[in-house]
């Protein structure tokens, strides 16, 4: 089963080492890297053509955001199945990619998640918030549950089915996608109870206070768009990342 991951990256040289050393350390071997670069000018294309994955495909072109740079790396893969890995993320073990291909082996599966930690940006050993998903219901999404989006993986045939990201979103592009593939899409998921991947804090959702409120008007425009629920929704959704700081989800 061959794996498409992609990766959107803007100036991300810092964190490419940890993320490459995680994706090259794979077992399962079917695997091409699609990187999608916007542009950088730190010195991220002069390290990825130096140190990149074995089956990277690279191509740097100006974008008009991050879901139209993930969009543009979607349409490059060739693989049966494609998930995300962004620049600062890291497979938090090597068989992470073959748990993806052994769950996806069952044809009546779509896609498949894990569990996921955020860590702290000046010391990735410390751990900050732990996500445990569980297992997904139709009846979770009125609760304002979604999968963690980096753990995401999906056939080839959902993206068809169900689109790519909504690039009219800045911040909750996933959340909205992730809502159309679960309702329109119909995708059948299977749950990994691992943690299979470590992103670091201070993404773009949660850099500032106005990002915060942003990414909450986004959030709830995707609950209405989607049937999903309503206000009462996005309070939960937001209430059910409290455990998570607290250790004990």
């Amino acid at each position: 089963m061959k794996i498409s991951v992609v990766t959107a990256v803007m100036n991300g040289r810092a964190t490419l080492p940890a993320m490459l050393d995680s994706l090259s350390g794979q077992g399962h071997t079917d695997v091409e890297h699609i990187v999608q670069d916007g542009g950088s000018v730190d010195g991220t294309l002069a390290y990825l053509q130096g140190h990149g994955h074995r089956n990277m495909v690279l191509e740097s072109c100006p974008d008009t955001g991050i879901y139209d740079a993930i969009n543009h790396g979607i349409r490059r893969t060739t693989g049966d199945v494609i998930g995300l890995l962004h620049a600062d993320d890291q497979l938090v073990d090597a068989d992470v990619l073959a748990w993806v291909a052994d769950a996806l082996a069952d044809p009546a599966i779509d896609g498949v998640y894990g569990d996921l930690e955020y860590v702290a940006r000046a010391d990735p050993g410390r751990v900050i918030r732990h996500w445990k998903a569980g297992a997904y219901s139709t009846a979770l999404l009125r609760r304002g549950w979604m999968p963690p989006h980096p753990t995401l993986y999906l056939r080839r045939e959902v993206f068809i089915r169900a689109g790519l990201y909504d690039t009219s979103f800045r911040i909750a592009g996933d959340y909205d996608g992730m809502l159309r593939f679960l309702t329109r899409g119909q995708v059948r998921l299977a749950y990994i109870p691992k943690v299979m991947v470590r992103m670091k804090m201070g993404g773009v959702s949660n850099k500032s206070f106005a990002h915060m409120i942003r990414k909450s008007r986004e959030d709830y425009r995707a609950i209405r768009r989607h049937g999903v629920g309503g206000f009462g929704t996005l309070v939960a959704k937001n209430l059910s990342k409290l455990p998570q700081f607290l250790g004990t989800s």
